[in-house]
């Protein structure tokens, strides 16, 4: 509603609500400050029961009311406390109810991990830009590595989770840690320099890279998010597997690398084949062979019985021809006779008695020639034979080759898994302790007198009870 103020003369006043008026005031901050960053330190941080955060941004000349609403904090990966500084991402508005002035919170991280975040991004983009994430330029890791190269820190938990891992599921793998810091300002260089003494590493050389640590915040982890790092990974000749942190942590390495694995240990799992797998693949592998040389060897034989079966004897054959041979001798025999017998014979049958000797003649060059060609059944049946045996004895020594070169693997692999037994411990002398509850006993401190317990031997096992107890002597272990 508008009306004239009479107190002064001309000037048209709109009469607001208290409600209508915040609305309006509302509606305009909002769409003067739609999404705004603000820099400044916590006070008064409070978490009510709704699970709304409520805090003040302070800094030396002001102060601003914030709210951050449940669906939004629960995002965060840290919580606020009062004196943190922060950088925080939100929108200018204002609390109808109270008419107060606040700032509506979406995002939040601390000010100097948003710095780094920023450097992140900066540093993501322009290597992506330069092809270095691009799949093409990835390697393949190798089948069965023989050798493997772990950049890591020696005394970390990671490298524990790694080796334990391998051990389990491929011991005769043999790993070399390249010890290095993980971060602080000297852990950059240092792992540039592991990576490029991994790549030049001959005696023997490696087959892959596992470059990993345990997680930490974003400045923990900020080693494997410097572009040194980065290049190095991308010239290595050798394909690089990349497990930072756990499986939320995402590093520049990580999108350089050959492969990113979740975890330390799920980088373990890729690179270390699984042992039981290629003992099945091995006897898989051996008994082809087996039914190929049996399939072989029933072939040729099979091809020994089908040409014997096609040979003729030869006496068959030359006996064949010697009747007919007789027969056209007979035959000559009467038609001279008949010719001696007349006086004179016509030109037809001169001509007929001629190709009748012509015929004869050209049954005897076949004769001889068949008997030249005929071959004995019985050395051409021992040739067979001859071949289907060498071929016989081929198989069987490439095949006890084969065997005797996966016979000697398989032990070689049995022997490093035995040296890892605990039973190979006890053969040197050792001796496991367990008290009533069958729990193993490491110290002396543990036992007291009277107390019953178990020793296990190489050979078997003892009942013993304690007698005494008392602490090892300096420079022994206990």
């Amino acid at each position: 509603m508008s009306w004239q103020q009479t107190g002064e003369p001309g000037a048209n006043s709109e009469v607001f609500t208290v409600s209508a008026l915040n609305r309006s005031a509302k509606s305009l901050l909002e769409r003067a400050f739609p999404q705004v960053f603000v820099e400044g330190e916590i006070s008064n941080f409070s978490v009510p029961a709704s699970g709304h955060w409520y805090l003040t941004l302070k800094d030396e000349g002001g102060q601003l009311r914030t709210a951050m609403f449940k669906n939004r904090n629960q995002r965060l990966r840290f919580k606020p406390r009062n004196g943190l500084k922060v950088i925080v991402r939100g929108k200018i508005s204002l609390y109808e109810a109270r008419g107060e002035y606040q700032f509506i919170a979406e995002h939040m991280e601390e000010a100097g991990e948003g710095e780094l975040r920023r450097a992140f991004e900066q540093l993501r983009n322009r290597l992506q830009d330069a092809g270095y994430f691009d799949e093409d330029a990835k390697q393949p890791l190798p089948e069965l590595p023989q050798h493997l190269a772990i950049i890591t820190s020696p005394t970390g938990a990671a490298v524990q989770d790694v080796l334990s891992v391998i051990k389990r599921r491929f011991p005769a793998l043999k790993c070399t840690i390249v010890p290095t810091q993980v971060q602080g300002d000297e852990a950059t260089a240092q792992v540039v320099r592991a990576i490029a003494l991994a790549n030049a590493f001959d005696a023997p050389a490696f087959d892959a890279i596992l470059l990993t640590r345990g997680g930490g915040s974003l400045e923990d982890l900020w080693t494997f998010n410097t572009e040194p790092v980065a290049l190095a990974i991308a010239a290595s000749t050798l394909p690089v597997v990349s497990a930072i942190g756990h499986e939320s942590d995402i590093t520049i390495a990580d999108f350089v690398a050959d492969l990113r694995a979740a975890t330390p240990s799920a980088a373990a799992e890729v690179l270390a084949p699984d042992q039981l797998e290629w003992f099945q693949r091995l006897d898989g592998a051996a008994n082809r062979l087996e039914r190929a040389q049996a399939h072989r060897l029933k072939t040729s034989e099979s091809q020994v019985k089908n040409l014997s079966s096609r040979l003729r004897n030869p006496g068959q054959t030359l006996t064949a021809l010697s009747e007919r041979f007789t027969q056209l001798q007979h035959q000559l025999a009467q038609s001279a006779q008949r010719t001696l017998q007349q006086p004179t014979l016509s030109i037809s049958e001169k001509r007929l008695n001629q190709s009748m000797r012509q015929a004869l003649a050209r049954e005897q060059d076949r004769i001889n020639q068949l008997s030249r060609r005929v071959i004995n059944p019985s050395q051409q049946i021992d040739r067979y034979q001859s071949v289907v045996a060498q071929h016989g004895r081929s198989l069987s020594g490439h095949l006890h080759i084969h065997l005797d070169r996966k016979s000697r693997a398989l032990q070689a692999a049995a022997g490093k898994l035995n040296a890892l037994s605990p039973l190979s411990v006890l053969e040197r002398g050792y001796a496991l302790v367990r008290n009533a509850h069958e729990d193993i006993v490491r110290r002396a401190a543990d036992l007291t007198p009277d107390q019953a317990i178990n020793i296990t031997l190489a050979d078997g096992e003892v009942a013993a009870k304690v007698i005494n107890t008392a602490p090892s002597s300096p420079g022994k272990s206990s």
